[in-house]
């Protein structure tokens, strides 16, 4: 399509991380399939609120447009679409000069709108930074404040897409490709695991 030549999917707003783009229709085509048939690696790396329990696990609901506001969705139990994400705890950060946070990542294995945000949302625990699916959150007392003020100054929300691995479109051999987290959230990290 002119309008859109090779984005073969689409990554959030203020979310970092790798794109998967074609170079032809022929190649265009192939990816469509694998993301349509959910044989697409995608990991993402994430900073949420408070701890998961358990540490490791699956979200399989349904997604769907919220009736409440247009722009958003939502975990619903009778109409939307299977959405599928495996979360696993990476670190967990919390000591009297924190709140509680964790870095996880989660491994995708359907890729709905939202789906992650959603899904850690659901869970009770949303992305640092997340301005459309934030919980109210109490004022944290103790906080350092170098942590406090980064956390407060992220304008985007602790997202990023880490890893996709594909197969080459003509060739048929399997492509991975990683990539780091951008500065603002490294930085973010290292102050955590310092504390």
């Amino acid at each position: 399509n002119e309008l859109r030549p090779g984005i073969v999917h689409r990554i959030d707003k203020n979310t970092s991380g790798l794109v998967v783009i074609a170079k032809n229709n022929q190649a265009h085509e192939n990816l469509s399939a694998q993301f349509s048939k959910h044989e697409i690696i995608r990991v993402y790396k994430l900073l949420v609120w408070g701890k998961l329990r358990p540490s490791n696990g699956r979200v399989e609901t349904l997604i769907a447009r919220s009736k409440k506001n247009r722009q958003l969705m939502e975990v619903s139990y009778s109409r939307g679409k299977k959405a599928i994400t495996n979360y696993k705890t990476i670190n967990v950060f919390e000591n009297k000069n924190t709140p509680t946070l964790s870095l996880l990542e989660c491994r995708l294995e359907t890729g709905r709108t939202h789906q992650i945000r959603v899904h850690m949302n659901y869970l009770g625990n949303s992305i640092v930074g997340d301005d459309k699916y934030k919980k109210k959150f109490k004022k944290i007392k103790n906080i350092d404040p170098l942590i406090e003020e980064n956390l407060i100054n992220l304008d985007r929300q602790f997202l990023h897409a880490k890893t996709i691995g594909f197969n080459h479109p003509k060739k048929n051999t399997k492509l991975i490709f990683n990539s780091i987290l951008p500065h603002e959230l490294e930085k973010i990290v290292k102050m955590l695991k310092k504390a």
